[in-house]
């Protein structure tokens, strides 16, 4: 009689995690430049006068809802 093991459970194991985390490091590359291009968004607004922001229907506090999170209104 033969017995036969193999330890490609353990193995595949691996490999998903490798593969997670190749894929959670893949999302890190994209987001870090999105979120670094609304912060210059949110900087330029913030530089502006109210007087500029309302000409935009935009308040100085509804600045961050703006950009991260669509219109203020």
């Amino acid at each position: 009689m033969a017995d036969v093991s193999t330890t490609t459970g353990s193995y595949t194991g691996v490999l998903h995690s490798i593969a997670d985390g190749l894929r959670a490091f893949g999302r890190a590359l994209i987001t870090v430049p999105h979120a670094q291009e609304k912060m210059r968004q949110v900087e330029a607004l913030l530089a502006l006068s109210d007087e500029e922001l309302a000409q935009r229907g935009l308040r100085r506090h509804d600045i961050a809802r703006y950009v991260f999170g669509g219109s203020p209104l």
